[in-house]
């Protein structure tokens, strides 16, 4: 592979990241005008919401099998493109078995379009010798504040979801198309390298791994669904100021992905995770004792610069753990990020109700902090990336 071919494939990927990054974020900040345009009952709502990382992990696992006989790129191709469709879809519908559909469709082509991202990611790390992964979640994360920046548009002007995500469709999937031609995969040190069991994949060697990625998603999952609540009921801010925490935390978790990977080129992922484990942690630890809103932001910050690194590298560890088969390590671990968003917000919710929200805060701090535990994980000997531990570079691209 040359180093053209290399970069190419880098900048075709970080596209495929960003344009997820805009639909997933188009799709959950519409929530309430999709329940409003198919008139779903506020019981009905949860299943609704459940099916979609359900289904999205029986995608991942069937990426698993998939890519034993195609390459991830080739299910990139066509993930992709049926989840832009399957958006304007949920846009385009009337009746209830409309959104349904539609609702499927997304969640099993996002499990695998998750599944085979990641993949070609730690792939394409692997071939250029250093920690490029955080680059590729940065690009989700800016397609994220672009989408929710869309939405907002959208219900400003109070267009209807038919036209806000056709409008965006339009320029997205002729794009990823085009991108499509130069996903690349550095296969340069698949061969070469020692994995467990001879690169079979076990699961007691990944589990803590999933526990990572699991616990990473409860948080994740707490501060997307419950920041807004927390800063408006249990701090006292207004309902202006209690829109500004989602947006703050996804800020900086696209500045923290964007420097993410000097730091671990430089330190190591262990010291990066720890220290991105021990930041979020102090995060929620800060928003629960909160006195009133302008502390509670400054938690929330912290939290966008903790936790945006353990995801990545949770991927990347998975990869050189069982460089043998990391596409099949990628794609297990992968459903343990749909397990998290599943237990996250109902578990906040639930501890809220019961006790009191700034105690249920404590839980994914516990949770987080946990991670220290399985921080050397992220870290096996040959396959350190940054700095003292630097394996020389296969390729040396930019």
């Amino acid at each position: 592979m040359t180093d053209a071919g290399l970069r190419h494939g880098r900048a075709s990927l970080g596209l495929s990241f960003g344009v997820q990054g805009v639909a997933f974020a188009l799709l959950v900040t519409r929530i309430p005008a999709v329940q409003d345009q198919y008139g779903i009952a506020d019981g009905l709502l949860p299943v609704f919401l459940a099916a979609v990382p359900i289904l999205a992990g029986a995608g991942s696992v069937a990426t698993e099998k998939v890519v034993a006989r195609v390459r991830p790129g080739a299910v990139l191709r066509w993930a992709q493109p049926l989840v832009l469709l399957a958006l304007l879809g949920v846009g385009a519908g009337r009746e209830l078995w409309h959104v349904a559909v539609a609702l499927g469709v997304f969640g099993l082509a996002v499990g695998a379009l998750d599944a085979s991202m990641n993949m070609l990611g730690v792939s394409l790390q692997r071939a250029y010798g250093r920690s490029i992964m955080l680059g590729f979640h940065a690009a989700y994360s800016l397609g994220g504040i672009a989408g929710a920046s869309l939405a907002w548009v959208g219900a400003r002007w109070d267009l209807s979801l038919l036209v806000s995500y056709l409008s965006v469709v339009v320029v997205l999937l002729p794009a990823a198309l085009v991108g499509s031609r130069w996903y690349t995969e550095g296969r340069g040190a698949k061969e070469t390298e020692p994995g467990p069991a001879g690169g079979a994949v076990s699961f007691r060697l990944l589990l803590p791994l999933c526990l990572v990625m699991s616990f990473a998603y409860i948080g994740d999952s707490t501060v997307s669904n419950w920041s807004a609540k927390y800063l408006q009921d249990v701090l006292g801010g207004s309902e202006q100021l209690a829109t500004v925490p989602y947006n703050v935390y996804m800020v900086t978790t696209l500045l923290g992905r964007a420097v993410g990977d000097l730091g671990v080129r430089r330190f190591g992922a262990v010291a990066v995770v720890r220290g991105g484990s021990l930041l979020a942690a102090g995060g929620f630890a800060v928003v629960a004792a909160a006195p009133g809103p302008g502390v509670g932001m400054l938690g929330f910050t912290m939290l966008g610069f903790g936790l945006c690194v353990i995801v990545p590298q949770t991927f990347a560890a998975a990869g050189r753990m069982f460089p043998g088969n990391s596409d099949a390590a990628v794609a297990r671990l992968n459903i343990f990020n749909y397990v998290g968003f599943l237990v996250g917000s109902p578990l906040v919710g639930a501890l809220g109700d019961a006790w009191s929200y700034r105690g249920a805060m404590l839980v994914p701090m516990v949770l987080v902090l946990t991670t220290l535990v399985y921080a050397r994980a992220f870290g096996p000997g040959p396959a350190r990336y940054g700095g003292g531990h630097e394996r020389p570079h296969t390729a040396d691209v930019g």
